[in-house]
């Protein structure tokens, strides 16, 4: 069954607009669990422009479900998740100031840093999972590294998926085929949305998870967040 990790950065932005702690975060957090999300997923960046370091120490504790953590495995990035020990850690390339993740990573270029990073998660415990774009070479060097997953960077199929969904969807399938006969695990997202998810889904049905933040909470506002990630759910059925 594919998992439904819900990202909770833009609660984390919606609070830091105005100061103070409304909306709650650990709340959010704790009633999509209620809600039947499968896992929560954050992305504490340097600037703690959303969620912060003290939002990812509060987290741990009282979550449920798996928590997914993502970022650049900075020095600061590192300590912070070999003290927290989420169940995974999802690598992605970016740099500081950008706005959110819009690029795999070159896994050939960085494999020595990569497989310096991946030891390290290994030896504590964390599940890890490298940011890749539908690229088999990638995902060959990632697997090589010595990740456990890799997360497919999906915002070209969802860009592409309104014109022909075929056509979207295909170098995705011939990924995700080299990341099974790799024998490693596989996670998706990027612009997934109730619109694009259920075809992703059908076509790709061993994902083992999926991480969805800005549409979902979007959705929210109109839907409200409990029949939204059911919505989400019901698309990762056949």
């Amino acid at each position: 069954m594919t998992k439904l990790s819900v990202n909770i950065n833009k609660v984390a932005t919606l609070r830091n607009a105005r100061g103070g702690q409304i909306p709650d975060l650990v709340k959010v957090a704790l009633d999509c669990e209620a809600f039947g999300a499968d896992g929560i997923t954050v992305h504490p960046r340097p600037d703690e422009r959303h969620v912060r370091r003290a939002d990812v120490m509060q987290l741990k504790p009282i979550l449920k479900t798996e928590f997914n953590i993502e970022g650049y495995p900075d020095p600061g990035f590192m300590d912070l998740v070999l003290k927290v020990k989420p169940h995974q850690v999802t690598l992605v390339p970016d740099d500081p100031a950008q706005i959110t993740s819009n690029a795999g990573w070159n896994t050939k270029n960085h494999f020595d840093f990569l497989t310096e990073i991946l030891d390290a998660l290994r030896l504590a415990g964390i599940r890890s999972s490298v940011f890749v774009e539908a690229d088999p070479e990638m995902i060959r060097y990632a697997a090589k590294a010595g990740t456990d997953r890799v997360e497919l960077y999906t915002e070209p199929y969802a860009t592409g998926y309104p014109k022909d969904p075929g056509t979207a969807v295909a170098p995705f399938v011939e990924a995700a085929r080299e990341a099974r006969r790799l024998g490693i695990g596989l996670n998706a997202g990027h612009d997934l949305s109730l619109e694009n998810l259920n075809y992703l889904y059908t076509h790709i049905p061993w994902l083992d998870e999926v991480s969805i933040g800005h549409a979902l909470i979007s959705d929210a506002l109109y839907l409200g967040l409990e029949k939204t990630i059911q919505a989400y759910k019901n698309c990762l059925h056949p």
